[in-house]
C-alpha cells in the first residue's frame, strides 16, 4: 500500500512532513488513523502497520493513515527554538488534523507519541475516538529512563549502512532477541539517514535537552484516567519492556471496561507493531471502532 508525501507549515515556520496512506474504497466508512511516533524516531517506524491498516488488512476493510514525522524528526525541519516538548508537539497534530480536514481519528501512539496522544485526548477529547497507546504510561521505570538518556543524542555519524544496522543490533539486542541481519538492517534504515556521504542518526540532537519536559506531567495518573474512561484504549506492553512495568500497565487498564492491555511476547521497549501478537490485537480492537 501507497502513501502520498504531504507537507504542512507550523505557525511558527516549520515545514512538516507526513505520509498519508488513502486506504481503500471503504475508507470513507471508517474514522482515519493517526500515528505518532516514539522520541528519536519517525514516520517509517508505522510503515507496516499502516500498510496492513491502509490496505485493509483486518476484518472492516481498510482506513485511511496519517503517519507524522514530529518536529526535528525525519523529513520534518529541526526547530531552531528546540520547542520540543508535548503542548508544542499537539498544537502540530491539531494543525495536521484542520489543515487535512480530519475531525477526528484514532491514534496510535509509540511511547512519546502515546503521551502525546494522552495529552491530545485531555486538551481535545473530541478529536480522539479510540487508540492503541503502545508501550507508555503514567508512570515510568527509572531503568528505561536512564537507557534511553543515555544514549538519546549521544550517536556519531557513521560510514556506512552496514556500520549503521550493527549499531541498532548492539543498542536493540535485548530488545528484539529475535532479530537478524535483515531486520537489523531495516531498523537502520528507519532510524538513520545520509548526509555529507555518511549516515547519521535522523533526529535533531537537540531532543535529548527536552526529555525531561516530554515526561513530566503534573497529574499523570488522573490524565490517564480520564483519558482511558472515555473512549476505547487497546494498552501495548512488550513482555520485556524496561519503561513500563507489568503491575503499571495492569493498573491501567484496571476497572476499565473499554481499556484492554494486550502483551507482545519476548519484546522490549517500544514493540514496532509488525510482531504477530501486536498485529492481531490491533485487528480486532480496529474492527470494533466506530
Amino acid at each position: 500500500m501507497g502513501f502520498v508525501e504531504r507537507r504542512w507549515q507550523t505557525p511558527d515556520g516549520l515545514s512538516l512532513y507526513g505520509r498519508d496512506y488513502a486506504g481503500g474504497a471503504e475508507a470513507a466508512e471508517h474514522l482515519p488513523v493517526v500515528c505518532l511516533h516514539g522520541l528519536t524516531r519517525n514516520s517509517r517506524d508505522f510503515e507496516s502497520i499502516a500498510a496492513h491498516v491502509a490496505g485493509g488488512g483486518f476484518a472492516g476493510g481498510g482506513r485511511r493513515v496519517l503517519a507524522l514525522d514530529m518536529r526535528g524528526r525525519g523529513q520534518s525541519e529541526r526547530d531552531p527554538a528546540e520547542q520540543y516538548d508535548v503542548a508544542t508537539y499537539v498544537r502540530d497534530v491539531t494543525g495536521w488534523m484542520e489543515a487535512l480536514a480530519m475531525p477526528r481519528a484514532v491514534f496510535i501512539g509509540t511511547s512519546m507519541g502515546g503521551l502525546i496522544t494522552i495529552e491530545l485526548g485531555a486538551q481535545h477529547p473530541e478529536k480522539v475516538a479510540a487508540a492503541v497507546i503502545n508501550d507508555i504510561g503514567p508512570q515510568l521505570s527509572m531503568v528505561g529512563l536512564g537507557r534511553i538518556a543515555g544514549y538519546v543524542g549521544q550517536g556519531a555519524p557513521l560510514p556506512d549502512w552496514q556500520a549503521a544496522a550493527d549499531a541498532c543490533a548492539r543498542m536493540n539486542a535485548d530488545v528484539f532477541a529475535h532479530y537478524g541481519a535483515e531486520q537489523w538492517m531495516g531498523m537502520a534504515r528507519r532510524l538513520f539517514r545520509e548526509e555529507g556521504g555518511q549516515v547519521v542518526l535522523d533526529y535533531d540532537p537537540a531532543i535529548a535537552r527536552a526529555l525531561a519536559r516530554i515526561v513530566a506531567d503534573p497529574d499523570p495518573w488522573g490524565k490517564w484516567h480520564g483519558f482511558a474512561d472515555a473512549r476505547p484504549v487497546l494498552l501495548l506492553r512488550g513482555t520485556v519492556t524496561d519503561l513500563l512495568d507489568l503491575d503499571v500497565a495492569e493498573a491501567m487498564v484496571a476497572g476499565k471496561p473499554q481499556a484492554r492491555l494486550a502483551p507482545v511476547a519476548g519484546v522490549g521497549h517500544a514493540p514496532v507493531m509488525d510482531e504477530p501478537d501486536a498485529v492481531a490485537a490491533i485487528e480486532r480492537f480496529l474492527a470494533n471502532v466506530d
